[in-house]
């Protein structure tokens, strides 16, 4: 049986991996992430995946595994 529309693009968004954000952010970030983007020459999305990860790394980078310290940061309870 085919396929709906609606089907194909529900497949096509778990084979490529990625999740959607929708949200509303103030004009003076959006512009802030614009001007980040033209600098580095990424698109926005790029530019809020590339801070989002140096952000993360910052975090998790002195957090050691099995530390009350690393169990809070990833929601782990004992």
């Amino acid at each position: 049986m085919a396929k709906t529309a609606a089907e194909r693009q529900t497949a096509y968004r778990v084979r490529r991996g990625d999740r959607r954000l929708n949200t509303w952010i103030r004009s003076a970030t959006d512009l802030a992430l614009e001007h980040l983007a033209r600098r580095y020459g990424v698109t926005k999305r790029e530019m809020i995946e590339r801070l989002t990860t140096a952000a993360d790394d910052e975090v998790l980078r002195p957090l050691a595994l099995d530390t009350p310290a690393g169990d809070a940061c990833f929601s782990v309870t004992r």
